[in-house]
């Protein structure tokens, strides 16, 4: 049984919908994932005379970085927890344009799984969970990634796949095995299909509620992006 490691941010559109795909796949071939966090926040974060941010195990909250401190605590207890509570959360933000990233929401969402809302307090109160977070992130760039979704596929580390409508069923499949046949050729490092106008309004649709739901600027490698035009972003 093949087995997968997905990083991701849980305010990260394109790593939810490939979450939402990964979970087909695994529905349909009983592949194994392992949940695994990767912190825009920190990739992002700028640190030069125009502008200075804490890093975000530095700050009181994080949007991202502080969820995945919760994240963290459930999967200490186990995956399947940490699996529904990423599904919850990014179904929250991604398709229904509401706020986990607001503790508040944030305790609520943990009562409707049926869960203690005072796993978020008890989260925050560990420092333990920083350290969990900031191994997973850093394990990605040491092998040269910048965003999410990566995936780790027998020890081989992807990008991708970024999509805003994830195939179901046989075709989930078909991507699946498109994705994994990259490992047998390792100097083929990137191939992006180009976005014309129908494939902007289409992204735009999927990330409406994103954009709705988010209190942040996106930002691609440093840059803050101007989401009007409503063209992908690599890591964001």
């Amino acid at each position: 049984m093949t087995s997968v490691d997905f990083h991701f941010d849980p305010m990260c559109p394109f790593a939810f919908h490939a979450s939402r795909w990964i979970r087909h796949v695994r529905a349909e071939t009983g592949i194994d994932v392992d949940w695994r966090f990767f912190s825009l926040e920190e990739i992002n974060r700028r640190d030069d005379q125009q502008q200075q941010q804490l890093h975000p195990w530095e700050r009181d909250w994080a949007y991202g970085w502080s969820l995945m401190r919760i994240g963290a605590l459930l999967r200490r207890e186990s995956m399947d927890l940490l699996d529904r509570w990423y599904a919850a959360t990014g179904h929250l933000l991604h398709i229904d344009g509401g706020k986990p990233h607001d503790p508040d929401v944030a305790r609520d969402l943990l009562v409707r799984l049926g869960l203690d809302p005072g796993l978020l307090d008890a989260a925050l109160a560990d420092p333990t969970t920083h350290d969990d977070v900031r191994a997973d992130h850093d394990r990605v760039v040491a092998a040269g990634g910048f965003g999410v979704p990566t995936l780790f596929v027998l020890g081989t580390p992807l990008f991708g796949p970024v999509l805003v409508d994830p195939p179901e069923g046989e075709a989930a499949v078909r991507l699946w095995n498109m994705v994994t046949e990259m490992l047998e050729f390792p100097r083929v490092y990137e191939l992006q299909r180009v976005k014309g106008p129908a494939d902007a309004a289409a992204i735009g649709e999927a990330l409406a509620p994103y954009l709705r739901g988010r209190d942040w600027q996106s930002v691609n490698r440093g840059e803050v992006v101007d989401l009007s035009g409503l063209e992908t972003e690599r890591d964001t």
